[in-house]
């Protein structure tokens, strides 16, 4: 397998436009506060030697100014889809994951080795980190999945071919909603 690649994959954090949910309990400049600094920690947790790290935003102009990978139009499915399929074999990561560590991505690569696809499952039933090796495993990967709902992660492993092996790294949670906050970091 050449060298993989860890994409950290978020939305600028711009006062009004990041984590939407959050910002209406706790305020818009609290919540592009958290949104900054889990960026910026997300962002060093993916520096290792033994990958390279690729940082994704959105808006599009505001990751050419930040000299990042512009996601591109679509649902979110579509924008990560287009992130891996330049960067495979890669692991995708979300930036709203305070658990996630350098281990967790050691372990999401050493998984992909084993298996064409990775995936670490999130609490609230989405997930938190997506990997594989091949870009074509990509066809139909995210297609009809329910996005920000807890069935994101069933209906993304309904769509693998049944001859793919899978593994599954730790589940961690992401932060949507305030009550995300209070919820221990990692199990």
């Amino acid at each position: 397998m050449k060298r993989p690649t860890v994409i950290v994959f978020a939305k600028a954090p711009r006062l009004g436009t990041v984590k939407t949910r959050l910002a209406a309990a706790i305020g818009q400049a609290a919540a592009q506060r958290l949104a900054r600094n889990w960026l910026a920690r997300a962002w060093r947790q993916a520096q290792d030697a033994r990958w390279r790290r690729a940082l994704a935003l959105s808006p599009d102009a505001a990751a050419r100014r930040a000299g990042a990978l512009p996601q591109g139009r679509g649902d979110l499915g579509r924008r990560m889809a287009r992130a891996l399929a330049r960067h495979a074999p890669a692991v995708l990561v979300g930036a709203d994951i305070p658990a996630m560590n350098r281990r967790h991505l050691q372990q999401a690569l050493a998984a992909l080795r084993r298996a064409d696809i990775v995936l670490g499952p999130a609490r609230d039933g989405g997930f938190w980190l997506v990997g594989l090796r091949d870009p074509k495993l990509l066809q139909g990967l995210f297609r009809e999945v329910r996005w920000s709902s807890p069935h994101a992660l069933a209906d993304t492993l309904r769509n693998l071919p049944t001859n793919r092996r899978v593994a599954f790294v730790e589940r961690l949670a992401d932060v949507d909603r305030p009550e995300d906050l209070r919820s221990p970091p990692a199990g």
